[in-house]
């Protein structure tokens, strides 16, 4: 499950995907897990981080959703001839931005390709294309602001000014194995990376260096590695 060499350190910390395979975890990669957190509505309202999983150096992470040792790999992909094609864009997420209009004091961007639909962008009342009207009000900004940070696929970004870098949370680089809460209990949901690590798909070909990506974990995502939420559809 896990080696030792000299690929494992930090400075050579990445993520590389395998074809029709698992992500094989370069540089001794934190990993742990995160429990998302609701309110008595249901609405999601941060994350919790729950115990570290412990690993050694190189290890490799389940993408099809059949291990029995998940996180880990076990395998498992080559007895369900697993089909694990990449369709996810790899152009710079800028190029696919929309500007949400009617802002004040702050630049609300969406990149709808890298949503999870994992529900932090809204509550029982509005929406965030709804809120992103009232900013002029400090309290809804700073609420606009928090469902942005918790956003765990980075779909959503700000900036104070349009000529401004975004902001972006300061995450740890890990990797968090997640879950979230349905009417059913709790349910596996994405690998959470944060932090920029590097990605690569498997043909050798790199994503955009993000703080914060999903990537699916149960195999069934038509955005592969991505996550797009497609582990809800039993639940």
């Amino acid at each position: 499950m896990a080696t030792q060499n000299k690929e494992d350190t930090k400075d050579n910390q990445r993520i590389v995907v395998q074809y029709d395979g698992p992500y094989r975890v370069y540089g001794d990669i934190p990993l742990v897990n995160k429990e998302q957190i609701v309110s008595e509505y249901g609405e999601p309202l941060t994350w919790k981080k729950g115990e570290s999983i412990k690993t050694r150096g190189t290890y490799e992470l389940c993408r099809c959703g059949n291990s029995s040792t998940k996180p880990f790999c076990d395998g498992s992909h080559f007895e369900i001839d697993f089909n694990g094609t990449e369709s996810a864009d790899t152009n710079v997420t800028a190029e696919r931005q929309v500007v949400y209009t009617g802002t004040t004091g702050i630049v609300i961007k969406r990149d709808y390709s890298l949503c999870t639909q994992s529900g932090f962008c809204g509550n029982r009342f509005k929406e965030i294309e709804q809120l992103v009207l009232e900013t002029e009000d400090t309290n809804v900004r700073s609420l606009v602001i928090a469902m942005i940070e918790r956003c765990p696929s980075g779909s959503l970004v700000y900036s104070i000014q349009a000529d401004e870098a975004d902001i972006e949370p300061d995450l740890p680089q890990q990797i968090a194995v997640t879950t979230e809460v349905t009417s059913d209990g709790l349910i596996a949901a994405p690998l959470w990376v944060t932090g920029s690590i590097p990605i690569e798909r498997a043909d050798g070909k790199p994503f955009e260096n993000r703080n914060r990506v999903t990537l699916c974990r149960c195999g069934k995502s038509k955005i592969k590695p991505l996550c797009d939420g497609a582990h809800r559809a039993d639940h």
